[in-house]
This record gives structure tokens, C-alpha cells and sequence, in this order.
């Protein structure tokens, strides 16, 4: 899960330039006699990325003098726009002074260069994750909806809803975040340590850490990461963007230290930079313009406790993850009571109840039971009344997902403030709530709600009030009422705005409630229920005038840049930017000054701070109209399966949006035996209902009861 901390560095620069073509990587190879090709590439890299540097430096002092020209006869809230984008000049001109003075990007340095003051740190003082009564062995089986295009974790399709089970899941990072603390912990870094200026961090690798061939983990295997996915031998503009953007250096001075540099300080620098994983130079021997054919099904060597052996691919099928035999990290701590299945089998099953069916027949060993469907109608079988089927209700702390309205402000009437508000007191979401998951689901309050010390908990998502509603209505110029009970505006101005979302029976029936409710406010809620595609296209496009979606953002920090920053919303000539997350189309300087806060905090009280504001002022702004949230997860587990209830870890750590992706569980081939014999035998075990609420959060205030449709 960790390695998508990787995706929280990415960030706008100024003036960004089309790639330059790089000699090195376009060079064709012959089918025998191929090499790696790494140490020619590296020059002409490094001088690429420099000329890139030297352009975008000059862009900002050219930025620079165009502003300060305008400031000089700017006012109001033109010289406070002007202002803002000072600020950010000054400081985009003094990252690209610091990432030119280090040198190099890719560094082959000397050892003495290692600084002598580093405080190294270990993170060895953290709880166990797992439990000691864990045992190894047997087979865990599951269910995967879609067989993936390929297993490649790079370059064309790898970036599929399965790669997480091989790879993000899987491979070790340098470092990590401990998944109930959230403090740094070693992964295939022994120990580390960070400048004093809070941009580099030195890592040593743990001398045993292994590829799962044996192979040992070298310094050299990181940067020849970056040349396997910045390489022109594959189509990857998200990787080229992401190492030229969002790393300055990365730099080995011996076969176990190396050092990654950010362009910026940042809190959690150390599990940012640590999140890159090392690429193993003899398996990518062959590496060429032919990889993506020639790699298509070539698992490469992991890390990680788990590899996928050429026999255990069966296309179309299954694929099934072995684990790795003397995998070097079996005994560290935080990992020697995790991993704990001999292999993991992934079923393709298309059918969501055919899925069931199998979990039913005890083919599948567990099944998530979230949905009150599944919760109250489908477990009301005799595989939970005997017992063979345990089930569990686990809260999480894992951040909530911001599932809600977006409101676009560029769109009339929602760049009327008052006419927003009054959109969340005509929205329904409890009556939603009570009737589509029979209560069981919570109210969202906020836009990045459940961070822990970095959220709001006093905000309160604003109840249905039909008065209040028609109040900032009428607030908004919407005072007459027309004979279908729709408000409108002296002109004749319908109050009508229209939702944008993909369709599916669950949105279908919701935005049905929530369309009638509005109505009795004077609303005319306009349903545009499109195809998953389509509903994309015309959100990245800012065609919306609202949209219900949600964004999973990953912790420990919550992300607002994406989301609020005028850079995101209009292009330097003033026109709607497409294909960014700023789907608000929201620009505002203290939101700009606040989202970069956010991005160059460097201590968690600066990071609060900021985050707390503008969490305050997305709610004030009414921009965004919170949904409906869900703390838990609902659980079915064969009784074989087997979940911690150790000291350290109740069920499964917290921070986690799925407990499988802890790999805590274990499998006890005892119990499944005594199940299968009991469930011939006609024998039974006592039913199994458990709730693990070790981890819950405290509940937040209750927002005020919603209105009846005949309040005045």
C-alpha cells in the first residue's frame, strides 16, 4: 500500500516542456549479444535532465519579471492574485537553483562524500504487526473479477487493478510507514537519515536483503530503476514526469548506500523517497525496444515474500503467488508474522454472485460483506448458522473516501454561494442512508475527513432543512415559486441544476431519493446518469455541473493541490484547464497559498495548520456536498482462516482500506480439515458474529436531524 505514497509527490512546475527525445533509449538492439545499456544511458540522462533544469529556470525568471511588471500597477484583488504567484515564483526559482547546484540526477559518488553528523534512525521501536500464534502454510484463495492484460510492473497496462497484488502490496520499499502508528519503519533500509536542510536521505541497505533468486540488493539497482521507466524502449509519460518532477537526485556511494534527494523538504520525507523499490539488472539483461512483448508474462524477482512462478499463470484463469522459500526478511521484525500462506490463488470470476456461490461451497475462503444485501439477506444461510463461516465487522482508521457532490463555481447558478448551500440542506443523504444501507453507513461530514490530526473533527456536513434550503435560495435571488414547485428568479430563471454520475442501479436509486427530496426544497435536481467512460471525459473536461465521485487519496497526508489550486483550474490565458482533479474549477490565492503549505510543510504542526483551513474553507464555500462514509469492514472468513488477536494487532492493523492488504491472516489446516469433516458429518460449530472496534475512532458530533418534507 505504501508505494503509493510515491504518487503524493507529483506536483505542477512552470513552464513544463515536452520531453526531449534521448539518444540513449531510443537505441535498437540486436536479438543476441543484448545488454543492459544503463552506463551509456546515464550521461545522456543527466544532461537531458540538466538542459530541462536550465529551461525551466529560465522560464521563472521570465515568470518573475512579467510579475513583478504587473504588480507595479496592479490593485485589489488583481495585486492579491499577483501576490500569491509571487510567492510561488520566488520559491519554484529557488528549488530549481538547489536541484541545478547537486549535480548530477543520476550520481555515482564517492563514499567519502557521506556526511559524518547524519543521525541515523532504525524505527525498531514500534508494536509488532501480527500475531506470534501465526502458522505458515496451506493455500489462501480468492477471487479477482478480470484476468490482467499483463504482469509487467511497468510500462503498457501494468498499471491494472491487479499490479497491487503483485507488486504495491508486495515489493519492499527502502522505507516504510507502520500501519497502525504511521512512524517510519525499515524495509530493505537498515537504518536512514536526513539532511540537515531536510531535502536528501541517506539510506543504508540492510546487507541480506535478497531478490527472491538469491541475487543480493545493491545501491546500483535503484537507478537502474529509473532507467527502465524513463527509458524510450516503453511508453511510460507518467513515470517521465513523475522522476523529472518530484526527484532531484538519487545517488550511490557504495553497494549499500544511496541517497534520494526531493526537490523540497516535506514531512514524511523519508517514506516519500523511500517508497522507490530497487529493479534487479540481470533479469532486465534483455531489456530493449521489444519489452513489453518480451516481458508480457515474465515475473520479475521480488523483494517481497511472494513470487509468481511461469507454471502458476494460467491466462484467462487463474494466477497464483508462491511464497518465497528463505525469503530474506522472514525473521525481521514488523514482517516474521505476516505473509503467512505457502501460496495465494487468484480465481478470475467474473460474476459478483457466482463469486458467492463458490465462497458459499467453500472454493473462495473469504468475502467482503459490506453491502447490507450481503450483510442481511445473503448471510442468512446455514453456512453462517453452523458455524463453518465466521463473520466480522472491523473499524478501520484508514481516511474516509471523499464520496460526494463536486460542484463545479465556474457553472451558474452554482458560482452563487448561497445557491450551494442551499443545495446541501435540499439533499436528503440520511433518508438515503436509512433506506438504500438501512442505516448502517455514516454521514460524511468533510472533504478529507479522517486524517487523524490533520482533519477538522468539529465540521458538521449541513443537515436537510428544507427552510434553511429555500432560505439561501431566496438569499440567491430565487423567490417565486412555480406551479411544479420549482423556485425561480424574477426573470424566470429556473432554479435547476443538473448531476452528473456513472451509471448503476445503486446511483440510480439514490439520486431517485434524493431528486424527489429536493423538489418539496424547490430544487429541480436534473439526473445525468452516464457510462463510466463518458462520466470521465466529461468531468476532466469541466462539463459538469455537479458530479458524485470519489477520489481514494492515500495516507498519512491528505492531498488538497490536485483539488483546489488555481493552476489546476485555468491556464495562463484564463480559459477552463482540462484533465486535472480541480473538477470545483475553485481559484482562490489563500487556497493557492494554503495548498502549497500543504506540499512544503515540514512539520506536522505547519501541515495541520494548513490543512485544517482549508478544510474550513471548502465547508464554508459549500463547494463540496459530503455523501455518505463507511468506517468499517463487513467480513466472511472460512473458519480456517485465521486473524490475529494478539496484544499488538486486533484482527488486522488499522490504517488499512482492505485487511487482506496486511497479510496477517494465516491458514489452519487443522480447522479446515475438522470443518470439512464436521460439515459431512452433518456436525456444527456455534455461530460466529464478531465486532473488532479495538481501532475506532471516537463517533463525531451528530449533525441535526433532517426535516420532514412538510416543515415550512
Amino acid at each position: 500500500m505504501m508505494r503509493r505514497l510515491m504518487k503524493r509527490l507529483a506536483m505542477p512546475t512552470l513552464g513544463a516542456l515536452a520531453l526531449v527525445a534521448l539518444a540513449a533509449c531510443s537505441r535498437e538492439s540486436a536479438e543476441t549479444g543484448r545488454t543492459l545499456e544503463f552506463e551509456s544511458f546515464m550521461p545522456v540522462y543527466n544532461r537531458h535532465i540538466r538542459g530541462w533544469l536550465e529551461t525551466q529556470q529560465q522560464a521563472n525568471a521570465e515568470a518573475i519579471a512579467g510579475n513583478e511588471a504587473a504588480l507595479a500597477t496592479a490593485e485589489g484583488e488583481a495585486r492579491e492574485l499577483l501576490e500569491v504567484q509571487a510567492a510561488s515564483l520566488r520559491r519554484e526559482q529557488e528549488k530549481w537553483r538547489f536541484r541545478l547546484s547537486i549535480g548530477d540526477f543520476l550520481k555515482v559518488g564517492d563514499p567519502s562524500e557521506i556526511p559524518t553528523g547524519l543521525v541515523w534512525e532504525t524505527g525498531m521501536d514500534q508494536p509488532e504487526i501480527g500475531d506470534p500464534a501465526a502458522k505458515k502454510g496451506g493455500a489462501f484463495r480468492k477471487f479477482i473479477s478480470s484476468f490482467p492484460p499483463t504482469i509487467r510492473p511497468f510500462g503498457d497496462n501494468s498499471n491494472n487493478s491487479f499490479r497491487g497484488e503483485l507488486y504495491d502490496n508486495i515489493d519492499m520499499p527502502l522505507v516504510t510507514l507502520h500501519l497502525e502508528t504511521m512512524e517510519m519503519i525499515p524495509g530493505l533500509a537498515r537504518e536512514w537519515a536526513v539532511s540537515d536542510d531536510g531535502r536528501t536521505i541517506w539510506f543504508r541497505i540492510d546487507p541480506e536483503a535478497r531478490y527472491s533468486d538469491g541475487v543480493p540488493v545493491r545501491a546500483r539497482d535503484f537507478l537502474v530503476t529509473v532507467y527502465l521507466r524513463v527509458s524510450d524502449h516503453i511508453v511510460n509519460p507518467y513515470a517521465k514526469q513523475f522522476y523529472r518532477e518530484n526527484i532531484a537526485q538519487i545517488a550511490m556511494f557504495d553497494d549499500h548506500t544511496v541517497a534520494i534527494s526531493l526537490p523540497e523538504a516535506k514531512v514524511y520525507a523519508p517514506a516519500l523517497a523511500g517508497a522507490i523499490t530497487p529493479s534487479p539488472p540481470h533479469f532486465y539483461a534483455e531489456y530493449g525496444p521489444d519489452y513489453s512483448e518480451r516481458y508480457q508474462w515474465r515475473f520479475p524477482p521480488t523483494t517481497g515474500a511472494y513470487e509468481v512462478l511461469p507454471e502458476d499463470i494460467v491466462k484467462g484463469a487463474s494466477i497464483t503467488q508462491t511464497r518465497v522459500k528463505e525469503w530474506w526478511a522472514r525473521d525481521r521484525k514488523y514482517y516474521r508474522h505476516r505473509f503467512n500462506p505457502d501460496k495465494i490463488v487468484h480465481t478470475v470470476v467474473r460474476d459478483d454472485s457466482k463469486a458467492f456461490e463458490l465462497f458459499r461451497a467453500g472454493e473462495i475462503d473469504t468475502f467482503f460483506l459490506v453491502r447490507p444485501d450481503l450483510w442481511y439477506e445473503k448471510s442468512e444461510i446455514e453456512e453462517f448458522y453452523k458455524g463453518f463461516i465466521e463473520r466480522v465487522v472491523f473499524y478501520n482508521r484508514y481516511p474516509k473516501v471523499p464520496r460526494g457532490l463536486y460542484l463545479n463555481v465556474s457553472k451558474p447558478p452554482l458560482n452563487d454561494r448561497n445557491v450551494r448551500i442551499g443545495i446541501h440542506h435540499a439533499l436528503n443523504w440520511q433518508k438515503v442512508i436509512d433506506v438504500m444501507f438501512r442505516g448502517d453507513y455514516q454521514r460524511m461530514n468533510a472533504f478529507n475527513e479522517g486524517y487523524a490530526i490533520f482533519s477538522d473533527p468539529t465540521i458538521t456536513a449541513r443537515p436537510f432543512s428544507i427552510h434553511l434550503a429555500r432560505e439561501s435560495f431566496r438569499a440567491a435571488g430565487f423567490t417565486n415559486e412555480g406551479r411544479d414547485g420549482i423556485l425561480t428568479k424574477p426573470d424566470g430563471t429556473r432554479l435547476s441544476v443538473s448531476v452528473t454520475y456513472p451509471v448503476m442501479p445503486i446511483s440510480d436509486r439514490i439520486f431517485a431519493i434524493l431528486r424527489e427530496e429536493a423538489r418539496a426544497a424547490g430544487l429541480d435536481l436534473r439526473l445525468d446518469g452516464l457510462e463510466t467512460t463518458v462520466t470521465y471525459k466529461k468531468v476532466m473536461q469541466k462539463q459538469h455541473e455537479m458530479y458524485f465521485g470519489s477520489w481514494l487519496i492515500t495516507p498519512p497526508v491528505p492531498d488538497f493541490h490536485q483539488f483546489l489550486h488555481s493552476t489546476n483550474a485555468y491556464d495562463e490565458k484564463g480559459n477552463l484547464k482540462p484533465q486535472t482533479n480541480n473538477i470545483f474549477v475553485w481559484s482562490r490565492p489563500d487556497t493557492d497559498i494554503l495548498s502549497e503549505q500543504v506540499r512544503t510543510a515540514r512539520t506536522e504542526e505547519e501541515l495541520r495548520e494548513a490543512t485544517v483551513k482549508l478544510q474550513r474553507i471548502m465547508h464554508d464555500e459549500a463547494m463540496f456536498a459530503p455523501a455518505y462514509s463507511v468506517d468499517f469492514i463487513r467480513l466472511g472468513s472460512w473458519r480456517w482462516v485465521r486473524w490475529p488477536d494478539s496484544e499488538t494487532t486486533r484482527f488486522s492493523p488499522p490504517v488499512v482500506y482492505d485487511p487482506h492488504e496486511s497479510y496477517v491472516f494465516w491458514i489452519d489446516e487443522e480447522i479446515r480439515a475438522e470443518t470439512l469433516a464436521a460439515r459431512r458429518s452433518g456436525r456444527s460449530f456455534r455461530e460466529s458474529t464478531k465486532i473488532v472496534d479495538a481501532y475506532r475512532l471516537p463517533a463525531p458530533a451528530p449533525a441535526a436531524p433532517a426535516e420532514t418534507p412538510d416543515t415550512p
